[in-house]
């Protein structure tokens, strides 16, 4: 059996993606190759933090569609980069051996660096948290400037951890605002996979900047996944206090000249966002480019009435 079929195979008897297949190939000890790849499976990161708009609930979607990952992306000669971070699901789901996360909140970044270089430190400072409500408060009030970077990783989880329905939002000053949200008995430190995370970005580049870097990194064969801010549904359902900056018109149509720099220099590109008119007409302007625009169903959680969440449109678009 060739690695290629082989590959196909755990793709298929697993259910994973084929990038993370073809790593679990080359870890897997091949004299006990489906028991050992079913081991690597179950030791698997998934990501840290819960992020309102994050894409597990997605990913099989994507694959059932075929249009994830890029059938052509080498994963041993070529990088994956995602500069809208965020909660890292498509990133933990791939695991790709070579990798760049990007994000323009700093707290969150200094988070990812904190789990990759001193994870039993950052383990420590949140074994000393509680799930109270003024005490929430009164970390919630802490100003970052004052922090240290562990103190800065550690709040950061303890907050949206704790916090009501794990959203992150903040105010025009970049302060945190969501209010305390009630849970029976959440999960601040979750001991087990924040190791596992940390030894999965052992060899990750994680850097606080400006989506737009990309274009003086990627490389034709890299593939780049965007996860922007989504451009709102109406003018009441704006969600796109990520950053104090907003992400609007403008900045919508600069990340789709983004994408199409990246198209034309050869890199594999993905975006998801919201199914709207601006959307589709913005991409729709660079389909002779190979662009598709793909619309998939997925949950809406953030709103505060049980019953108008379910499920929506987004769009998926890509060059391949």
């Amino acid at each position: 059996m060739t690695t290629q079929q082989a590959v196909k195979e755990i793709q298929k008897k697993f259910d994973i993606n084929t990038i993370f297949a073809h790593r679990a190939f080359l870890l897997a000890d091949k004299s006990n190759l489906f028991e050992d790849i079913a081991r690597i499976i179950q030791e698997k990161p998934k990501p840290f933090v819960k992020w309102v708009g994050g894409k597990r609930q997605l990913l099989k979607q994507f694959r059932e569609m075929d249009l994830y990952p890029p059938h052509n992306f080498n994963p041993l000669s070529s990088a994956y980069f995602e500069p809208f971070v965020g909660g890292g699901a498509v990133f933990f789901d791939l695991l790709p051996q070579k990798a760049v996360l990007s994000d323009l909140n700093k707290e969150l970044v200094i988070t990812y660096n904190i789990i990759k270089n001193d994870i039993n430190a950052l383990i420590g400072s949140l074994k000393k948290y509680k799930y109270e409500k003024e005490y929430y408060l009164k970390i919630r009030a802490k100003k970052i400037e004052n922090l240290s970077d562990l103190e800065i990783a550690s709040r950061f989880i303890y907050l949206n951890r704790t916090c009501f329905n794990g959203m992150y939002r903040v105010n025009k000053d970049g302060g945190f605002n969501v209010p305390f949200g009630k849970y029976s008995n959440p999960t601040i430190c979750d001991e087990d996979n924040l190791r596992k995370v940390s030894s999965a970005l052992k060899n990750v580049k994680i850097e606080n900047e400006d989506y737009k870097k990309v274009l003086g990194k990627a490389k034709k064969g890299d593939f780049v996944y965007f996860d922007p801010p989504y451009y709102p549904v109406s003018k009441t359902a704006s969600f796109t206090s990520y950053t104090k900056e907003d992400f609007l018109d403008k900045e919508q149509i600069e990340l789709r000249d983004t994408f199409l720099a990246l198209t034309k220099r050869g890199c594999f590109v993905m975006l998801s966002n919201s199914d709207t008119p601006f959307i589709n007409k913005i991409y729709k302007e660079i389909e002779k480019y190979g662009v598709k625009i793909t619309r998939v169903r997925a949950g809406r959680a953030i709103n505060s009435k049980g019953s108008k969440r379910g499920k929506i449109n987004e769009v998926l678009v890509t060059n391949y």
